[in-house]
Protein backbone atom coordinates (compact mmCIF):
# COMPACT_ATOMS: atom_id res chain seq x y z
CA UNK A 1 0.00 0.00 0.00
CA UNK A 2 2.74 2.41 1.03
CA UNK A 3 4.77 1.72 -2.49
CA UNK A 4 1.54 2.54 -4.41
CA UNK A 5 0.63 5.56 -2.75
CA UNK A 6 4.29 6.63 -3.69
CA UNK A 7 3.29 6.12 -6.97
CA UNK A 8 0.25 7.42 -7.18
CA UNK A 9 1.66 10.92 -5.69
CA UNK A 10 4.93 10.59 -8.21
CA UNK A 11 2.54 10.35 -11.17
CA UNK A 12 0.07 13.10 -9.48
CA UNK A 13 3.30 15.02 -9.23
CA UNK A 14 4.37 14.80 -12.88
CA UNK A 15 0.83 15.24 -14.40
CA UNK A 16 0.72 18.67 -12.31
CA UNK A 17 4.71 19.51 -13.85
CA UNK A 18 3.29 18.44 -17.73
CA UNK A 19 0.26 20.78 -16.59
CA UNK A 20 2.26 23.98 -15.58
CA UNK A 21 4.78 23.66 -18.42
CA UNK A 22 2.43 23.57 -21.25
CA UNK A 23 0.16 26.25 -19.87
CA UNK A 24 3.91 28.34 -19.46
CA UNK A 25 4.00 27.29 -23.55
CA UNK A 26 0.68 28.89 -24.48
CA UNK A 27 2.43 32.19 -23.71
CA UNK A 28 6.05 31.42 -24.71
CA UNK A 29 6.81 33.53 -27.21
CA UNK A 30 4.31 35.93 -27.17
CA UNK A 31 3.80 39.37 -26.73
CA UNK A 32 0.78 40.53 -24.28
CA UNK A 33 -0.33 43.73 -24.14
CA UNK A 34 -2.31 45.07 -20.93
CA UNK A 35 -4.96 47.76 -21.57
CA UNK A 36 -5.62 49.10 -18.29
CA UNK A 37 -8.96 51.03 -16.94
CA UNK A 38 -7.71 54.16 -15.63
CA UNK A 39 -11.51 55.96 -16.66
CA UNK A 40 -10.31 57.40 -20.00
CA UNK A 41 -6.78 58.20 -19.62
CA UNK A 42 -4.61 55.59 -21.46
CA UNK A 43 -2.00 53.32 -19.51
CA UNK A 44 -1.40 50.69 -22.03
CA UNK A 45 1.53 47.93 -20.92
CA UNK A 46 3.38 46.05 -23.45
CA UNK A 47 5.54 42.91 -22.33
CA UNK A 48 8.14 41.14 -24.94
CA UNK A 49 8.31 37.44 -24.49
CA UNK A 50 11.87 38.22 -23.00
CA UNK A 51 10.19 40.05 -19.95
CA UNK A 52 11.12 43.29 -21.52
CA UNK A 53 8.38 46.22 -20.36
CA UNK A 54 6.53 49.77 -22.14
CA UNK A 55 4.00 51.19 -20.41
CA UNK A 56 2.11 53.78 -22.60
CA UNK A 57 1.33 56.66 -20.02
CA UNK A 58 0.41 56.66 -16.84
CA UNK A 59 -3.23 57.66 -15.98
CA UNK A 60 -4.05 60.04 -13.99
CA UNK A 61 -2.90 61.86 -10.85
CA UNK A 62 -4.72 61.15 -7.77
CA UNK A 63 -7.49 58.98 -6.67
CA UNK A 64 -5.80 57.48 -3.92
CA UNK A 65 -3.13 56.09 -6.61
CA UNK A 66 -6.00 54.33 -8.18
CA UNK A 67 -4.40 54.16 -11.26
CA UNK A 68 -0.84 53.16 -10.48
CA UNK A 69 -2.22 50.19 -8.47
CA UNK A 70 -4.24 49.39 -11.60
CA UNK A 71 -0.89 49.21 -13.72
CA UNK A 72 1.19 47.60 -11.10
CA UNK A 73 -1.45 45.28 -11.09
CA UNK A 74 -1.14 44.71 -14.73
CA UNK A 75 2.46 44.33 -14.30
CA UNK A 76 2.28 41.38 -11.81
CA UNK A 77 -0.49 39.50 -14.24
CA UNK A 78 2.67 39.97 -17.21
CA UNK A 79 5.35 38.61 -14.55
CA UNK A 80 7.65 41.55 -14.36
CA UNK A 81 8.77 43.15 -11.27
CA UNK A 82 9.72 46.51 -13.05
CA UNK A 83 8.92 48.77 -16.13
CA UNK A 84 11.54 49.10 -18.56
CA UNK A 85 10.67 52.21 -20.35
CA UNK A 86 7.48 55.13 -19.70
CA UNK A 87 7.33 56.73 -22.97
CA UNK A 88 4.77 59.66 -22.10
CA UNK A 89 2.81 60.66 -25.39
CA UNK A 90 1.86 64.23 -23.83
CA UNK A 91 1.49 66.31 -20.79
CA UNK A 92 -2.00 66.63 -19.90
CA UNK A 93 -3.24 65.11 -16.84
CA UNK A 94 -4.83 61.53 -17.74
CA UNK A 95 -1.45 60.91 -19.53
CA UNK A 96 1.55 62.03 -17.53
CA UNK A 97 -0.71 62.78 -14.18
CA UNK A 98 0.16 59.25 -12.85
CA UNK A 99 4.09 59.30 -13.10
CA UNK A 100 4.75 59.82 -9.30
CA UNK A 101 2.42 57.44 -8.04
CA UNK A 102 3.33 55.46 -9.91
CA UNK A 103 7.54 55.14 -9.37
CA UNK A 104 6.69 55.20 -5.89
CA UNK A 105 4.91 51.38 -6.41
CA UNK A 106 7.12 50.08 -9.36
CA UNK A 107 10.69 50.29 -10.44
CA UNK A 108 11.16 52.46 -13.77
CA UNK A 109 14.36 52.39 -15.77
CA UNK A 110 13.79 55.47 -18.91
CA UNK A 111 11.06 57.77 -19.31
CA UNK A 112 10.59 59.09 -23.35
CA UNK A 113 8.43 61.53 -24.00
CA UNK A 114 8.47 64.69 -26.85
CA UNK A 115 10.57 66.95 -24.37
CA UNK A 116 9.14 70.38 -23.37
CA UNK A 117 5.38 70.73 -22.52
CA UNK A 118 3.61 73.67 -25.56
CA UNK A 119 0.68 74.22 -23.37
CA UNK A 120 1.08 76.88 -21.05
CA UNK A 121 -2.33 77.32 -19.52
CA UNK A 122 -1.14 77.97 -15.99
CA UNK A 123 -3.12 75.71 -14.63
CA UNK A 124 -3.52 71.77 -14.51
CA UNK A 125 -1.19 70.70 -17.75
CA UNK A 126 1.81 72.75 -16.51
CA UNK A 127 1.23 71.35 -12.81
CA UNK A 128 1.86 68.12 -14.11
CA UNK A 129 4.80 68.59 -16.65
CA UNK A 130 6.42 70.38 -13.26
CA UNK A 131 5.92 66.90 -11.28
CA UNK A 132 7.50 65.09 -13.63
CA UNK A 133 10.23 67.12 -14.46
CA UNK A 134 11.13 67.27 -10.65
CA UNK A 135 11.00 63.80 -10.86
CA UNK A 136 13.51 63.48 -14.07
CA UNK A 137 15.86 66.34 -12.02
CA UNK A 138 16.66 63.75 -9.47
CA UNK A 139 18.92 61.79 -11.56
CA UNK A 140 17.42 58.34 -10.58
CA UNK A 141 16.11 57.46 -14.47
CA UNK A 142 17.37 57.76 -17.72
CA UNK A 143 15.45 60.56 -20.47
CA UNK A 144 15.17 59.86 -23.91
CA UNK A 145 13.39 62.93 -26.21
CA UNK A 146 12.19 61.04 -29.06
CA UNK A 147 11.83 62.65 -32.57
CA UNK A 148 10.15 61.29 -35.70
CA UNK A 149 11.86 58.53 -37.57
CA UNK A 150 13.23 57.04 -34.41
CA UNK A 151 13.64 53.39 -33.35
CA UNK A 152 12.57 52.52 -29.83
CA UNK A 153 15.70 50.83 -28.20
CA UNK A 154 12.98 48.21 -26.73
CA UNK A 155 14.22 44.76 -27.49
CA UNK A 156 11.85 42.15 -28.49
CA UNK A 157 10.18 44.72 -30.49
CA UNK A 158 10.31 47.30 -33.42
CA UNK A 159 9.03 50.85 -32.07
CA UNK A 160 9.23 53.45 -35.00
CA UNK A 161 8.17 56.92 -34.04
CA UNK A 162 5.53 58.55 -36.15
CA UNK A 163 5.00 61.91 -34.48
CA UNK A 164 7.01 63.88 -31.90
CA UNK A 165 6.18 67.52 -30.82
CA UNK A 166 4.33 68.57 -34.09
CA UNK A 167 7.23 67.02 -36.13
CA UNK A 168 5.97 64.14 -37.86
CA UNK A 169 7.79 61.11 -39.83
CA UNK A 170 8.92 62.16 -43.34
CA UNK A 171 9.21 58.67 -45.14
CA UNK A 172 6.89 56.33 -45.76
CA UNK A 173 7.18 52.99 -43.38
CA UNK A 174 6.89 49.45 -44.79
CA UNK A 175 3.83 48.88 -47.22
CA UNK A 176 3.32 52.85 -46.68
CA UNK A 177 3.40 55.34 -49.64
CA UNK A 178 0.20 54.92 -51.83
CA UNK A 179 -2.19 57.32 -52.46
CA UNK A 180 -4.78 57.86 -50.12
CA UNK A 181 -8.64 57.82 -51.52
CA UNK A 182 -9.68 59.14 -48.11
CA UNK A 183 -8.70 62.48 -47.72
CA UNK A 184 -11.11 64.06 -49.88
CA UNK A 185 -14.30 62.40 -46.95
CA UNK A 186 -11.71 64.15 -44.31
CA UNK A 187 -12.65 67.98 -44.03
CA UNK A 188 -9.88 70.28 -42.92
CA UNK A 189 -9.43 71.39 -39.57
CA UNK A 190 -8.02 74.70 -37.77
CA UNK A 191 -4.53 73.71 -36.33
CA UNK A 192 -4.61 72.67 -32.34
CA UNK A 193 -2.96 74.56 -30.16
CA UNK A 194 -2.84 72.29 -27.12
CA UNK A 195 -0.51 69.43 -26.16
CA UNK A 196 -2.71 66.91 -28.13
CA UNK A 197 -0.73 67.91 -31.28
CA UNK A 198 2.01 67.35 -29.81
CA UNK A 199 1.78 63.55 -29.36
CA UNK A 200 4.26 61.42 -29.10
CA UNK A 201 2.82 58.42 -31.21
CA UNK A 202 4.69 55.16 -32.48
CA UNK A 203 4.23 52.38 -34.80
CA UNK A 204 5.05 49.10 -33.60
CA UNK A 205 5.87 45.70 -35.08
CA UNK A 206 6.35 42.57 -33.47
CA UNK A 207 7.21 40.21 -37.05
CA UNK A 208 4.36 40.47 -38.78
CA UNK A 209 2.00 42.02 -35.91
CA UNK A 210 1.31 45.65 -36.36
CA UNK A 211 0.01 48.38 -34.17
CA UNK A 212 -0.52 51.99 -34.09
CA UNK A 213 -0.63 54.65 -31.27
CA UNK A 214 -0.64 58.07 -31.78
CA UNK A 215 -1.67 59.27 -28.10
CA UNK A 216 -4.10 62.11 -28.76
CA UNK A 217 -2.77 63.67 -32.49
CA UNK A 218 -5.46 65.22 -33.74
CA UNK A 219 -7.30 65.28 -36.73
CA UNK A 220 -5.11 68.69 -38.17
CA UNK A 221 -2.15 66.13 -37.64
CA UNK A 222 -3.48 62.55 -38.98
CA UNK A 223 -4.45 65.07 -42.69
CA UNK A 224 -1.06 65.81 -42.83
CA UNK A 225 0.89 62.61 -41.97
CA UNK A 226 -1.55 60.99 -44.35
CA UNK A 227 -2.45 63.02 -47.68
CA UNK A 228 -1.98 63.13 -50.28
CA UNK A 229 -0.19 59.67 -49.51
CA UNK A 230 -0.70 57.07 -46.68
CA UNK A 231 2.57 57.26 -45.28
CA UNK A 232 1.78 54.18 -42.06
CA UNK A 233 0.26 51.60 -44.76
CA UNK A 234 -2.23 48.55 -42.85
CA UNK A 235 -1.68 47.89 -39.79
CA UNK A 236 -3.22 45.00 -37.76
CA UNK A 237 -4.36 47.05 -34.50
CA UNK A 238 -5.62 50.95 -33.95
CA UNK A 239 -5.16 51.95 -30.62
CA UNK A 240 -7.75 54.40 -30.84
CA UNK A 241 -6.55 58.44 -30.92
CA UNK A 242 -7.83 60.69 -27.97
CA UNK A 243 -9.90 57.75 -26.47
CA UNK A 244 -12.01 58.24 -29.45
CA UNK A 245 -12.84 61.69 -29.22
CA UNK A 246 -14.01 63.64 -32.09
CA UNK A 247 -10.73 65.99 -32.34
CA UNK A 248 -9.73 62.56 -34.09
CA UNK A 249 -9.98 59.83 -36.06
CA UNK A 250 -10.14 61.19 -39.70
CA UNK A 251 -11.20 58.90 -42.10
CA UNK A 252 -7.42 59.80 -43.63
CA UNK A 253 -5.91 58.20 -40.93
CA UNK A 254 -8.71 55.04 -39.76
CA UNK A 255 -10.17 53.98 -43.61
CA UNK A 256 -6.58 54.41 -45.00
CA UNK A 257 -4.78 52.39 -42.31
CA UNK A 258 -7.34 49.03 -42.61
CA UNK A 259 -7.03 47.96 -39.42
CA UNK A 260 -8.49 44.43 -38.09
CA UNK A 261 -9.21 45.44 -34.48
CA UNK A 262 -9.28 48.95 -32.66
CA UNK A 263 -9.52 49.28 -29.22
CA UNK A 264 -10.82 52.16 -27.28
CA UNK A 265 -9.20 53.66 -23.50
CA UNK A 266 -12.58 55.87 -23.43
CA UNK A 267 -14.50 55.94 -20.17
CA UNK A 268 -18.20 56.42 -20.02
CA UNK A 269 -18.20 59.73 -20.27
CA UNK A 270 -14.96 60.80 -21.62
CA UNK A 271 -14.36 59.82 -25.19
CA UNK A 272 -16.40 57.52 -27.02
CA UNK A 273 -17.92 60.27 -29.26
CA UNK A 274 -20.46 59.34 -31.40
CA UNK A 275 -18.73 59.92 -34.85
CA UNK A 276 -15.62 58.24 -34.03
CA UNK A 277 -17.51 55.44 -33.13
CA UNK A 278 -19.70 55.33 -36.03
CA UNK A 279 -16.87 55.95 -38.69
CA UNK A 280 -14.24 52.89 -36.75
CA UNK A 281 -17.36 50.61 -37.07
CA UNK A 282 -17.94 50.94 -40.66
CA UNK A 283 -14.24 51.32 -41.09
CA UNK A 284 -12.80 48.90 -44.24
CA UNK A 285 -11.19 46.04 -43.08
CA UNK A 286 -12.63 45.88 -39.58
CA UNK A 287 -13.64 43.01 -37.34
CA UNK A 288 -14.39 44.27 -34.13
CA UNK A 289 -13.87 47.47 -32.19
CA UNK A 290 -13.02 46.75 -28.58
CA UNK A 291 -13.82 49.70 -26.09
CA UNK A 292 -12.75 49.77 -22.07
CA UNK A 293 -15.82 51.29 -20.97
CA UNK A 294 -19.40 52.12 -22.37
CA UNK A 295 -19.91 55.01 -23.84
CA UNK A 296 -22.76 57.12 -22.70
CA UNK A 297 -22.20 59.86 -25.22
CA UNK A 298 -22.59 56.50 -27.95
CA UNK A 299 -25.93 55.03 -26.84
CA UNK A 300 -27.64 51.40 -27.34
CA UNK A 301 -26.59 52.18 -31.50
CA UNK A 302 -23.59 53.26 -31.47
CA UNK A 303 -21.26 51.26 -28.69
CA UNK A 304 -19.66 47.87 -29.97
CA UNK A 305 -22.11 44.47 -28.94
CA UNK A 306 -21.86 44.21 -25.36
CA UNK A 307 -19.04 40.98 -25.23
CA UNK A 308 -16.65 43.58 -26.89
CA UNK A 309 -16.78 45.75 -23.98
CA UNK A 310 -14.71 45.39 -21.05
CA UNK A 311 -16.78 47.76 -18.54
CA UNK A 312 -20.52 48.27 -19.02
CA UNK A 313 -22.22 50.97 -17.90
CA UNK A 314 -22.31 52.64 -14.50
CA UNK A 315 -19.09 50.14 -13.20
CA UNK A 316 -15.77 51.02 -11.86
CA UNK A 317 -14.51 47.12 -11.58
CA UNK A 318 -11.00 47.90 -13.29
CA UNK A 319 -11.94 45.36 -15.98
CA UNK A 320 -9.19 45.53 -18.63
CA UNK A 321 -8.66 44.57 -22.02
CA UNK A 322 -5.52 41.62 -22.78
CA UNK A 323 -4.18 41.18 -26.38
CA UNK A 324 -1.78 38.01 -26.62
CA UNK A 325 0.13 38.46 -30.09
CA UNK A 326 2.47 36.35 -32.16
CA UNK A 327 5.09 36.92 -34.82
CA UNK A 328 2.97 34.91 -37.62
CA UNK A 329 0.59 38.39 -36.90
CA UNK A 330 -2.69 36.16 -34.96
CA UNK A 331 -3.49 37.70 -31.76
CA UNK A 332 -5.72 37.08 -29.32
CA UNK A 333 -7.59 39.57 -27.38
CA UNK A 334 -8.94 38.49 -23.84
CA UNK A 335 -12.03 40.75 -22.16
CA UNK A 336 -10.98 40.35 -18.02
CA UNK A 337 -15.31 41.15 -17.30
CA UNK A 338 -16.15 38.19 -19.00
CA UNK A 339 -13.32 35.70 -19.67
CA UNK A 340 -14.08 35.15 -23.09
CA UNK A 341 -11.18 35.36 -25.37
CA UNK A 342 -11.33 36.16 -29.37
CA UNK A 343 -8.81 34.54 -31.73
CA UNK A 344 -7.74 36.35 -34.84
CA UNK A 345 -6.06 34.59 -37.48
CA UNK A 346 -2.33 35.43 -39.89
CA UNK A 347 -4.31 37.79 -42.35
Amino acid sequence: MKRFTQLLLALVVATLSISVSAHAQVGAGRLKIFFVDVEGGQATLFVTPSGQSLLIDTGWHGNNGRDADRIVAAAKKAGISKIDYVLITHFHEDHVGGVPQLVARIPVGTFIDHGTNRELDKGITEQGYALYQQLLATGKYKHVIAKPGDILPIAGLHATVISSDGDLIQTNLPGGGQANPYCQASEPRPADQTENSRSLGIQITFGDLKLLDLGDLTWDKEMQLQCPANRLGKVDVYIVSHHGWNQSSSPALVDAIGARVAIMDNGETKGGSAAPLELIAKAPGLETLWQLHYSKEGGPTRNTAAAYIANPQGTDAANYLELIGSKDGSFDILNSRTGDVRHYGTR
